[in-house]
């Protein structure tokens, strides 16, 4: 979590963390499906696109699954957020200390180590991991404070101040 917490964003871009993610769960045994941009929008996940879109990164959605509980035992689901850089966005940040959000996806990166644990001490569980992965970064398309945004569920979202992205992802 420290090493992941503490990666500098441009180690850390969303696509590099669900490629860092897949190699941990690989190596442990961990099943890993990462959703694209394009699978993202597929599966109307307009809270997650509207995070990510004021950056040139696209953002990723990471599910890891640790599936050694009993047949049909309902699964344990983590959810944690995976901003790997949080300028706040148009509701921008001010510049003293900004240089640690990089670590505000720390989150996320409990989950990725809780699942990776789970596996690693063969445990009797069904667990879940879902991150959300996106940069919050101001930009001529970044989402506006007054935007309306539709999450998954079809709800809608009125931002009201962008530096609310975690609400967004969660």
């Amino acid at each position: 979590v420290r090493e992941l917490a503490g990666t500098p964003s441009n180690h850390l871009t969303p696509r590099l963390y669900a490629q860092k993610a897949q190699q941990l769960a690989k190596k442990y045994g961990v099943q890993c499906t990462v959703l694209d941009e394009a699978a993202i929008k597929k599966e109307k996940m307009g809270a997650l696109l509207s995070v990510s879109q004021g950056s040139a990164e696209p953002p990723r959605f990471i599910v890891l699954r640790h599936t050694k509980g009993r047949p049909g035992q309902k699964p344990v689901v983590l959810v944690g957020k995976g901003v790997t850089f949080d300028t706040g966005g148009i509701s921008i940040k001010p510049g003293l200390n900004m240089h640690e959000m990089k670590g505000d996806m720390a989150g996320s990166a409990v989950v990725l180590a809780t699942l990776l644990t789970a596996a690693r001490l063969d445990l009797s569980i069904n667990l879940v991991g879902l991150i959300p992965a996106a940069e919050n970064m101001p930009s001529g398309t970044a989402t506006k404070p007054g935007d309306i945004v539709r999450s998954r569920k079809g709800k809608t979202i009125e931002i009201i101040n962008t530096d609310a992205e975690g609400r967004l992802l969660l």
